[in-house]
């Protein structure tokens, strides 16, 4: 028996690495060959000798080389070729040019490989057999009329098969004649392409089949055996997504039946070597129709070697070498091949399936593949760093899993596909694990049609990815740096990570929530009352770094500490941690969900009141909203998390304040109904705010239902002695406790803390020593030794204020970046009473516009700008306006005079009019006619509630429409009102969430500044899954205006490709199609153009061919819309393409 020393295998990725592996154990050297474009493909690095093909052809054409494979076989001294599957391993023409060349052959005989190979042909060997088969036609020659008279002598549906290859390359299923012609063409282009030859012949389609073969495996002595039949009838464009062995539903009588059928074949011609008799099975009939025969080695031989112990491709050589079956296979006779357990083969393939399965290709950027128990891979170019070239087949790596059962092996896949992480290209992973747990797929009813009538297999969310995701914003910043740092303050250098203090207890004990749970809302007024000692709310988390940070604090610094909070101080009476700015903040520059921070303090804290600042009729946002929109946001913000809700409104109008107050009663929290203080309470000459003013507000806001009455001093301008006359009167007035909040700006803000403490004020609002004091609330840690050894001592541990203090110090530290400047209070505060966070925005703003050393005129300006409105609250959002209008007057070096002359012609703000035509409310007196006048151009202004005459939103109908435009995103509560505060906001939030993912999760001097090389970071995305980080180099900006940056993502290297947009990239591109623009068509996939249909100027009418791309080995016809002449032509055949590509522009 001659022994083959060196083996060609005249084959690439999976199919080559098989083989090798079989001629290895066997002792024998191998060969590979390879393309030019696949010469990175690592098959050849397999082989012991490896040589490039196809010098001057294509990419496929070089494997499709007769001659060149027979030259290298001689040059190497190869004494036998393996085709593999596919490519050349049908065409009788290599088994003659190795039989002329002195060379084996290792597949059947060429005459065998002619009467079977040939489908055509085949037929005529089974009908011989007595094999029954399914009408069909002979060969289709190039006569169009005698094609269709073909088709109709059969009858519709048909199928349209390549005589030579398979793996469903040039099939096409055509449902009627107005196919015929097209769907003829396009299948033969594909099968030249795939097989150098497009013959092809029809066949009737049976409508309910199952698809199931025959293992064959033949010797030189006349043995034949059959090593029993696979199921795979789980199809996609003909291609096998899953094959099975045995097929389950089989009765032992029916598998003894089609395993006979195909043997009689197989003796018909004498078949050596190992090849697959295919046969539909009628599931209506359980009748077996004959198909084709494969004469060669199947993609899915893997689960007939696991469950019958054969190995396949080594009885091939063996066979080829002159072995009998019995000693190719160690299995005497046919009765020795017995069946055991189950076998399953999944094909992950480089294919997206929400996008039509367009393959893609690319870098791998990481590669962690499946093992344990009963699980077996077969890959090709399957590492991380390998490339997937768009030439080739999409197939990735083969999983075969087996099990003593069925269902033992599926659930064993599945574990296996799950185990999975495939970075860098787009796999049919998920799809597959959806496929696998279908009930029709469980329940064996799976027809050939299965995937293709089965939409709800294409139901299921992309894999997050969320490791990459990081990694490429990491890159973003280190490259490009973060927009909102760029320009400003750095630290010299990074500051030390800020380390929360320790829990002093194991759990948090009772609070003030733990009263709100247990007895409800008035309840915890009442105990308010009752309380001697002062209560304090800690405002460091919202309005503290609202006023000191231009509100850029992220979350992770504040969950990091609030474990402390609730162990160390139970004894606050609420945290103020959510609302205002801090809202759209989150989603505009902070890249994180604000809900998400609401839920994570929640669990954080769960003893202590959690509260934010709610603008009424506002919301969080700067506008009215629907009155339905204001109750679904409360509903859900009090479902979510707080407990406190400090409403308010921008004009102390409390008509439109009704609407939010009776939500936040109606949940069952706390509603906090606020007076915004402005002006001079004790100025004799003050005829607007006075005493009478603020009590019969704080009486309509008892009337309104409110629990606690506010006093919301958001400018910091009420003098201790004012608030001894103010909060004296409001005790007297109302029987609610009272919640006083202010801001530092002028630097005397405790003396009216501590007046309004003396006067019987029940709580106010102080921030943590590091973030206290200038434009935020006055000290914490002072209010409270302000108040120590008297009868209104806070009994809030001064130790453990100082320790989280001094955490918030190292937090600040990272924030330089944001800091205001101030450097000390200012009285001019008195000047224009701004808000302590409009303050810091307003000097931005100013900065901006180059009025940095003209502060002092601004602030002016925005006093006169007040009194042109009528000396109006200024609070978010009217406090914008009237910063607006100021900016405008100093920008335009207008007076006061000069804006309330009727006779000057000027243009306002779009704020201010929209404010003066009453969509803001009505203030204490109504607006001024005069400059209402002047500014709406005689347009009415309307005097009632703004949101009475908005119409409700269909909450549903919208959650269904941002849900489509967010790609079938299921859109949850929380980001439905998140999108209806702020449209824009939240959608471009989620853009940049879906491209960077959780980045909430990074440290904050990473998120803002990026990393070094050698830093190393934890990111924890989920509890219990942390992120290692390890930046390891940064490369030079390449041609194409992309830097590589190198990590190390958990011990793995990875590698982030992203722009450097401080340079221009010298790349040509090629236009691409808009969205949304029917004139326009665009690549769907990335790929070369086999053929174009259409020149300029043609006139086209819906359904004609335009052109042709291939893609893989795949051709797909793009054809026109509708009726339209052709503009222009963007591409020429054989043009490589990207996907959105702009091909042919119609007019």
């Amino acid at each position: 028996m001659a022994q083959f020393n060196k083996i060609l295998i005249a084959n690439r990725g999976e199919i080559a690495i098989r083989i090798m592996r079989a001629a290895n154990e066997l002792g024998k050297k191998t060969v590979a060959v390879y393309a030019e474009e696949d010469k990175l493909g690592l098959h050849r690095f397999k082989a012991d000798e490896a040589y490039r093909i196809g010098e001057g052809l294509g990419p496929v054409a070089a494997y499709l080389s007769i001659p060149e494979i027979i030259r290298v076989a001689r040059e190497c001294g190869a004494d036998a070729i393996h085709p593999g599957y596919g490519l050349l391993s049908e065409n009788p023409d290599l088994v003659d040019a190795c039989t002329a060349a002195g060379i084996t052959f290792i597949g059947p005989r060429a005459d065998t490989m002619r009467a079977l190979g040939d489908k055509a042909s085949a037929r005529h060997v089974a009908i011989a057999a007595g094999v029954p088969v399914i009408p069909a036609t002979e060969v289709l020659g190039d006569d169009m009329d005698e094609i269709r008279a073909m088709a109709e002598a059969v009858g519709y549906p048909l199928m349209l098969k390549a005589s030579h290859g398979g793996g469903g390359r040039g099939m096409r299923a055509i449902l009627g004649p107005d196919e015929l012609d097209a769907k003829v063409r396009e299948g033969r282009r594909e099968a030249e392409a795939a097989f150098g030859n497009g013959e092809g012949f029809l066949e009737k389609m049976i409508q309910r089949a199952r698809h199931v073969e025959v293992q064959l495996l033949g010797d030189s002595q006349g043995n034949l055996y059959h090593l029993f039949e696979r199921d795979c009838t789980v199809q996609r464009r003909n291609q096998k997504v899953v094959e099975r062995a045995p097929a389950p539903y089989l009765t032992e009588t029916q598998r003894a039946e089609v395993c006979e059928l195909a043997l009689k074949i197989g003796r018909a011609v004498g078949y050596q070597a190992a090849g697959t008799v295919e046969f539909l099975m009628d599931m209506d009939t359980d009748a077996f129709y004959f198909i084709e025969v494969n004469p060669r080695v199947q993609v899915e031989h893997t689960v007939t070697e696991e469950v019958t112990g054969i190995d396949i491709v080594k009885a091939q050589i063996r066979v080829c070498e002159g072995a009998t079956l019995a000693e190719a296979t160690g299995t005497p006779s046919q009765a020795d091949v017995t069946l055991s357990g189950h076998a399953l083969q999944c094909r992950i393939t480089t294919e997206d399936p929400l996008n039509n399965f367009i393959p893609d290709y690319g870098r791998l950027t990481a590669y962690r593949s499946a093992t344990g128990m009963g699980i077996r891979l077969d890959g090709g170019t399957a590492y991380a760093g390998g490339v997937i070239t768009r030439y080739y087949d999409s197939l990735l790596v083969k999983v075969t899993a087996w099990a003593p059962t069925p269902t033992e092996a599926i659930a064993r896949m599945d574990r296996a596909l799950r185990e999975f992480r495939i970075r860098g290209v787009s796999t049919n992973i998920a799809f597959v694990e959806n496929l696998l747990k279908h009930p029709t797929f469980l329940a064996d009813e799976a027809t050939t049609k299965f995937i293709d009538t089965t939409p709800e297999l294409f139901r299921f969310r992309k894999r997050r990815d969320r490791g990459t995701k990081v990694l490429t914003y990491l890159a973003d910043i280190t490259v490009n740096g973060h927009p909102e740092t760029s320009g400003r303050a750095r630290p010299a250098a990074e500051p030390r990570a800020p380390v929360p203090p320790k829990r002093r207890l194991a759990a948090p004990p009772a609070g003030t929530r733990t009263l709100l749970e247990q007895q409800g809302a008035a309840a915890v007024a009442s105990w308010m009352k009752d309380q001697k000692r002062l209560l304090i709310t800690d405002t460091t988390m919202r309005d503290g770094h609202q006023s000191l940070l231009a509100t850029r604090m992220r979350s992770i610094d504040m969950i990091r500490v609030a474990p402390a909070y609730a162990t160390n101080l139970p004894g606050l009476f609420s945290m103020e941690c959510w609302g205002g700015a801090t809202f759209d903040v989150a989603y505009r520059f902070l890249q994180e969900c604000p809900w998400q921070r609401l839920r994570d303090l929640r669990r954080a804290m769960p003893n202590v009141l959690t509260q934010m600042l709610l603008r009424a009729s506002n919301g969080v946002g700067y506008t009215n909203y629907p009155d339905n929109v204001v109750q679904a946001f409360v509903a859900r913000a009090a479902e979510t998390g707080v407990d406190v809700f400090r409403v308010f409104d921008s004009l102390n109008w409390v008509e439109n304040m009704r609407v939010a107050m009776d939500a936040v009663i109606e949940s069952g929290r706390i509603c906090e109904g606020t007076i915004c203080y402005t002006g001079d309470l004790l100025d004799p000459a003050q005829r607007k705010y006075t005493i009478d003013y603020y009590i019969r507000m704080a009486k309509d806001l008892e009337a309104a239902g409110a629990h606690v009455l506010g006093v919301k001093d958001m400018a910091g301008v009420l003098k201790a002695p004012a608030a001894r006359v103010l909060f004296a009167a409001l005790k007297d007035a109302v029987d609610l406790p009272i919640h006083f909040h202010t801001h530092d700006t002028s630097g005397a803000a405790i003396a009216t803390l501590v007046a309004a403490a003396e006067t019987g004020v029940d709580c106010v609002d102080a921030a943590m020593d590091a973030f206290s004091g200038n434009t935020s609330q006055p000290t914490l840690g002072s209010v409270v030794e302000a108040m120590r050894h008297t009868d209104r001592d806070t009994g809030l541990d001064i130790g453990a204020i100082r320790q989280i203090s001094d955490y918030w110090e190292q937090v600040r530290a990272h924030y330089l970046a944001f800091e205001t400047g101030q450097q000390a209070p200012s009285s001019e505060v008195y000047l224009h009473e701004m808000p302590g966070g409009q303050f810091t925005n307003l000097k931005a703003q100013a900065r901006s516009l180059g009025l940095e050393e003209r502060w002092h005129e601004v602030a002016q300006a925005y006093a006169d700008a007040n009194q042109i409105f009528g000396d109006i609250v200024k609070v978010t959002p009217s406090s914008k306006v009237v910063g607006d209008m100021a900016l405008m007057m100093v920008t335009q070096g207008l007076s006061r005079e000069q804006v309330e002359d009727p006779d000057t012609d000027m243009s306002f703000p779009e704020s201010v009019v929209d404010m003066l035509k009453g969509n803001l409310g009505q203030p204490e007196g109504g607006w001024p006619e005069a400059i209402t006048k002047k500014a709406l151009k005689g347009e009415s202004p309307s005097t009632e509630r703004p949101g009475k005459h908005l119409k409700p939103v269909d909450l549903e109908a919208m959650r269904a429409q941002l849900s489509r435009d967010l790609e079938g995103f299921k859109v949850d509560d929380e980001d439905l009102n998140g999108y209806l505060m702020y449209p824009k906001v939240f959608l471009d939030y989620m853009g940049r969430h879906r491209q960077y993912g959780p980045v909430r999760t990074l440290p904050t001097w990473n998120f803002f500044y990026g990393m070094q090389q050698g830093d190393q970071i934890s990111a924890e995305i989920d509890p219990g899954k942390t992120l290692e980080i390890r930046l390891i180099a940064l490369g030079d900006t390449m041609e194409d205006g992309e830097v590589k940056v190198f990590f190390e993502l958990n011990g793995q290297p990875r590698t982030i490709r992203v722009p450097n947009r401080k340079v221009m990239a010298t790349k040509a591109v090629r236009p691409k199609a808009e969205d949304g623009n029917p004139d326009h068509i665009g690549a769907p996939m990335p790929g070369s153009v086999a053929s174009v249909a259409v020149s300029v100027g043609q006139t086209v009418k819906s359904g004609d061919l335009l052109l042709t791309i291939e893609a893989m080995k795949m051709e797909t016809g793009l054809h026109a819309d509708r009726d339209a002449t052709v503009k222009a032509v963007h591409v020429q055949p054989g043009g490589q393409i990207e996907a959105k590509d702009l091909l042919v522009e119609l007019g």
